[in-house]
């Protein structure tokens, strides 16, 4: 359930004061910080997952082990991790990407939505 604009325009105080109290704690909890260890752990990811690709193909290539495609099996595993690394760290990053712009701190880069939101903001604080 969407915040009434009432409450959205309260959340936007609370969220401004803390910056303006503790930037340094906001951040901390916004998530700034997993930036880099973010890219790093994507990389790892699709590593993982090209790593599983090999032995996915291996395994299909080798004869069976009693009947159960043992390295196909582990190769498989390797990729489910893989992805499952990446898409939680992509996530992660998106959320930490995130920071309030403040006023007049130049154009900031964000998506049209967000444009549009702000703006929508401003002539409601400007009342």
């Amino acid at each position: 359930m969407p915040l009434s604009e009432h409450e959205q325009r309260l959340l936007d105080q609370i969220e401004r004061a803390l910056y303006a109290e503790d930037p340094k704690f906001a951040s901390t909890v916004r998530g700034a910080k997993l930036r880099k260890p973010s890219r790093r752990r994507r990389i790892q990811g699709i590593a993982l997952f090209a790593v599983g690709v090999a032995l996915l193909v291996t395994g299909v290539m080798l004869p069976k082990l009693a009947g159960i495609p043992v390295v196909s099996v582990v190769g498989f595993l390797l990729m489910f991790f893989g992805v499952l690394l990446t898409v939680t760290t992509l996530r992660r990053g998106d959320q930490g990407a995130e920071e309030p712009s403040e006023e007049g701190s130049g154009p900031s880069r964000s998506s049209f939505s967000q444009k549009m939101e702000e703006r929508f903001r401003r002539r409601f604080e400007d009342e």
